[in-house]
Parts: structure tokens; sequence; C-alpha cells
């Protein structure tokens, strides 16, 4: 007999060898209606599988977290039978789940195309009717290959290949089409509902090698029910249509091009932009004690040696030779004695650099340094995505050097930041996850023990409510993930904390401790907006390009209807340049409505109309961007509320 422990802390005994089915049956009937898996010791299984030993079992329902993923893998198996149904001479190869769905390569002569789907749904849904009970089978590596090298499937023979001699073949069937597969499934077809829509199509290489066969990928996505679907399709429709690479062309804002894959060519209205948020940002930082700095963009590789980065990181780095290149007709380009230097891919060595210069004691900490650092990383051209994931970037870096006993301090005083700024940019759903020790680290055990603990206790002193995201921290230490909500319920990660003792050790970063005796320093590597570039693309695309007025990159436009009002509108764009208001004259022979069109594509919050009659009475028709209707104001009034509006948020505050 076995022992199961229950969620509740109940504990029975079953015979060795009673499945997951088994089990739940003798709980409740109406519970194993709704169970489609099971987690034996934490650990996500199929139904079917036999327990051997002692264990706590939890039951996954089909609306669950993992019950979504279960459905979107299912999903793609019967999108991948779907396909041979149809196209019997089709090879499939993988199919996994990723973020919102899942898709799976296939190997065809002609590459599908969009008009595909449809017949590719209807089948789909046939064969959820049908059932088919999802079974494991383990085959030996001999049989699996001589079973997929008989159907022709070639590159199922290189993944059986490809697994470790010491792991088992796994098989699972459907009825009579089956797939190599690590599990676990749910119990059957059935169970992956119809609340599920194939997306697109596009080409992919087998293993993302470009010397290896282009494969045809579709993907797809599914749902627990046909509400929740409905509701993500939607959402995609909107984020089309707010994609801030749309936004940026019709707004005059910024290009990308391929001559400097990844950079940002900053259009000027894209730079007042980008200058307001640095602007802001730094006001930020100079109110919470933050000091400022600049460090070099390029830097010898021995820095990046001793703190880790170059054995973690280099080949996210762009690194050149320390030595001028020969120009001499016939010479050697290079002598090959060179030095390596790289581009900074972050901050934080160099900010070591600067700490350690001159004696720190321990009545200095902590010590907050900033930079709006310009950094590079090298990634790969297939992920370059608009602002969002680029080779250049700036970032609102600063690293905070304290002592122990002030991390629970600095901790509460950078989340009181973080929310002052995402409150000040419009978002107020923000949720927080710690990260903590991935695989491949740096440091000993107990070095991590100590850092997790530290960094857990001191958020949990805050106050606010976190997950554990395990083996998702940076290499050198555990990490707070700040994630948000924009206005289509997308969530965006930005503002990070992490916490380092690690690099202070290996660059050799210390302080005097009140005793005389030598200490390393805390090292709180902190950001908000994560990158200028990357949180301007989000608000783009959260405010659908409708940026708040402070920081539109035109506030108003004075529109006139007919040309004996050119006088009043001058006077007053001048009048209002003088306020510091980033205003715009069109004087233009053109119709009234044809300039509002115009302005409007362009995302101009504030239209100030003046015809014959506002000129004669010194008023405006003011017309706000997105709103019905418009309002006669004196000229007066209108000043006034748009120097308001237009005032930044944290000086709105500082006023009061």
């Amino acid at each position: 007999m076995i022992k199961v422990t229950f969620p509740d802390g109940a504990v029975r005994e079953f015979a060795r060898g009673t499945t997951g089915t088994t089990v739940v049956e003798a709980i409740s009937k109406s519970l194993a209606k709704k169970t489609v898996a099971m987690k034996w010791n934490g650990v996500l299984a199929d139904l079917s599988d036999p327990i051997e030993e002692d264990g706590a079992i939890e039951f996954v329902m089909r609306d669950s977290a993992d019950g979504l993923g279960l459905i979107r893998h299912d999903a793609a198996h019967v999108l991948a039978e779907a396909v041979q149904e149809l196209w019997p001479s089709t090879q499939v190869t993988i199919g996994p789940v990723i973020e919102n769905g899942f898709f799976y390569d296939f190997h065809r002569e002609v590459p599908f195309s969009e008009d595909d789907l449809r017949a590719i749904e209807k089948k789909m849904g046939e064969i959820i009717e049908r059932g088919a009970a999802f079974t494991k089978e383990v085959w030996s590596r001999e049989e699996a290959k001589r079973v997929f090298e008989a159907k022709g499937e070639h590159f199922k023979v290189e993944l059986v290949d490809a697994i470790p001699e010491d792991q088992s073949i796994k098989i699972y069937k459907q009825g009579q089409w089956f797939d190599l597969c690590r599990g676990p499934h749910m119990r059957s077809t059935r169970d992956v509902g119809q609340a599920f829509k194939l997306t697109k199509v596009a080409g992919a290489y087998w293993r993302g090698d470009s010397r290896n066969p282009v494969l045809s990928r579709i993907y797809g996505t599914a749902f627990a029910s046909k509400a929740e679907l409905d509701a993500y399709l939607v959402m995609v429709e909107e984020a089309e249509k707010r994609d801030h690479r749309k936004l940026g062309r019709e707004m005059d804002l910024f290009h990308l091009q391929e001559e400097a894959q990844g950079s940002v060519f900053w259009h000027p209205k894209g730079f007042v932009i980008y200058n307001q948020m640095e602007q802001y940002i730094r006001r930020r930082l100079t109110a919470a004690d933050y000091v400022e700095v600049k460090t070099p963009q390029l830097m010898a590789a021995k820095f990046w040696e001793q703190s880790g980065h170059w054995g973690k990181y280099r080949e996210n780095m762009f690194v050149v030779p320390d030595e001028v290149p020969n120009t001499e007709e016939d010479g050697p380009i290079l002598s090959g004695k060179a030095e390596f230097m790289a581009l900074k891919p972050m901050n934080c060595p160099a900010h070591i650099q600067i700490f350690k210069q001159g004696i720190k004691s321990y009545r200095d900490l902590p010590i907050r340094m900033a930079e709006f650092g310009c950094c590079h990383r090298n990634e790969a051209h297939g992920a370059l995505h608009g602002l969002m994931r680029v080779r250049q970037m700036t970032q609102d870096d600063a690293h905070i050097f304290c002592r122990l006993d002030q991390v629970q301090e600095e901790t509460e005083k950078f989340c009181t930041l973080l929310d002052q700024v995402y409150t000040d940019m419009g978002f107020t759903d923000v949720s927080i996850r710690l990260a903590t020790r991935p695989e491949q680290r740096g440091g000993t055990e107990e070095m991590w023990d100590f850092v997790e603990k530290a960094l857990g206790d001191a958020l949990r002193a805050t106050g606010r409510d976190f997950e554990i995201a395990p083996g998702d921290g940076a290499f050198y230490g555990p990490k707070l993930e700040f994630h948000l909500k924009d206005a289509i319920g997308r969530s965006w990660q930005l503002g990070t904390l992490q916490l380092d003792a690690l690099l202070p050790e290996r660059l050799d970063a210390a302080y005097i401790a009140e005793d005389g005796s030598r200490h390393r320093p805390i090292m709180l590597h902190r950001a908000i907006l994560g990158s200028l570039e990357r949180f301007i693309g989000m608000m783009l695309e959260s405010y659908a390009g409708r940026m708040p007025i402070w920081l539109a990159p035109v506030q108003v436009v004075v529109a006139t209807i007919v040309s004996e009002a050119d006088p009043a509108a001058e006077v007053l764009v001048a009048r209002l340049k003088g306020l510091g208001i980033r205003a715009e004259l069109d004087t233009r022979n053109e119709k009234i409505n044809y300039k509002v069109r115009e302005h409007s594509v362009q995302k101009v919050p504030l239209i100030y109309v003046i015809g014959r009659r506002e000129a004669e009475e010194g008023s405006v028709s003011v017309r706000r961007l997105g709103a019905e209707g418009q309002k006669v104001m004196s000229i007066e009034d209108a000043i006034g509320d748009l120097v308001a509006e237009a005032t930044p948020p944290d000086m709105k505050r500082d006023a009061a």
C-alpha cells in the first residue's frame, strides 16, 4: 500500500500502482469529471500514470493555469493529426506550447497558406468531437526509429536520435494517430474543447538553422471557453491597430532601417517624447537622492571577465579589438595581438569602478548611482521588434550600494518610487514576482540562500503581494520583476530590483565598517522604465498614440478658418510657446474639417480653432482628440487649462 496526501492535508492509502484516475474517482465522481490531469509531488502528470510510492497529489482542472497549458499542448497534437488527415504526405516535426498559444512545424513541398487554415480548423473540430483517449506507450529507441522511418517521418527519426540515452522514448496515441512526446496530456481530445483558432502561417528553419530545410509553421491559440477566446481575439485585433511601428510612421516619430539594425532613428517629434520621459525620470531621481553619472560605452574585456558577464553573456556583446587596424595596402588588417574591448550591454561594472574611487565609509552608504546609460546588446536579427527589442537602448539604470541592514529600507523606497512613476504614466495594475536562483549562476549556495532570504524579507516587509518565479533570477542574484497591465490587458515586465552580493566581491568593491574592517556592500541593480525605447513603445500602444498632453510631441495646434483670423492665431501661438507649450500654427488655405482630420491622425490632443468671430471676441473653439463636439472658451481660460494639463505630473505635485 502507498499513502497519498491530498491538498487539504488528508491522507489515504491505496494499492501500489493505483492511477490518478482511480484516486480522484474514489474522492468524488463529480470531481473526476472535471479533472483532466494531476500533479504528483508537484510534477504535472497523466491521470493514467500509476502511483508507485508515497506522495502528494493535486488535481488539475481544465480551467486552471496548468489546464490551459494542457489544452494548448493537446490542441497542437490535434492540429498535427488534422494536417496529416488532409495531406497524408506531410511530415510533422515539433509543436510546442508558447505564450498565448501553440505552433506546429510541418515539412511539405507546398507551404501552407492562410486559405488552408479554415479547412484545418474544421478537421480539428471533428477530431476533438471523436473524443479519442490519449494513451502513453514507451518504445525502445530501435522500434521508434523503425516505425517513423517506415512512415517517412525523417524529422522524427532525428528527434529520437537526439534524445539522451538515459531517457525513455514516449509515444502518445490519440486513436490511430500517434506522436513522439514527453507529455503529459489530458484524458481525450474532447478535453481540448472547441474554443480554439488557427491564427497565421509562417516559415521556419528546422532546428532554427538556415542551413536546414524550410518548414511551414502554423500558429494557433486555444482557451478553456469561447468567451475567453473571443476576448483574446478582440485584444489581438486591438493590438494590431495599436502597433507602435504603425503609429511611429503615422505620427512621424521614428524609423528603423537595415543599415542600422536594431537602432532607432528618432525624428524630432519622437525625440520630444524621449526627452520628456528622460527629464521626468531625472527629476524623480533627484528628488529621491540619486546622483547621476556617465560612464564609457567601450571598456576593456577584463571588466566583463571579472564580473562573469563574459562567460554568461559573451554572445550578446559587441566586441572590438583594442588596436588600430593596419590600413597599408597588402598589410594585415590586425596583428592578432590585440586585447578585446566591448560595448557595454549594461552599466553595473562601470558603476563599481566609480564606487571604488576613494575610500568609502559605512556612513557614506547608501549611495544611489543613476545613469541614462546607452547600452548595446547583440540581439538575434529575428528577435528584433521595433522599439520593443533593439540592439541599442538607453536604460533608466541605477545601482544602490548599501549595507545589509539598509536593504529593507531601500527596497521600500524603490517600490514607492516605482509606484509614483507608474501612476504618473497612467498604470496602476502592477504585480510583483520574486525570481530565484537560475540553473546557471555564480556564487555559492550559501550566498544564494542569504541573498534570496534578504530580498524576500525586504519585500515582505513592504506588505506587497508577490509570486515566486523559480529559476528566473540573474546569474549574480535574485530579482524582483514588476509587471504592469496596459489599456487592453496585456502584461509587460518592465521594472526590476536585483539584489547582488556577487559582483562587489568579484570587482573588489568595499567600504570601511564601523569597527574599521573592510566589508563588501550589497549592490541593488534597479530600473523602473527598463529602457526608454521599450517603455515609449509600450506607452504608444497602450494609449493608441494618444499620449498624455504633457508627453505629446505637439500639444496644441491653432488652426484658422479664414485668413482674417491669421493674425490672432499667430499672436496666440507665440504666447503659448512663451509659456513652454509645444504649439503649432496652421493657417493653410484648407477647409477646417480637413485640418482637423489631418491633425487627429497625428494624435494632436488639442486643436484651437479661430474663425472671424473668435478673433473678434478673443475666444477659441476647443476640439479635443477623441471627444465629440467642441467647446468655445475665452483665450485666457483655454490657456489656463492647457498650461495646467501640460504640466508634468511630478511638477504638479511639487507645486501643490
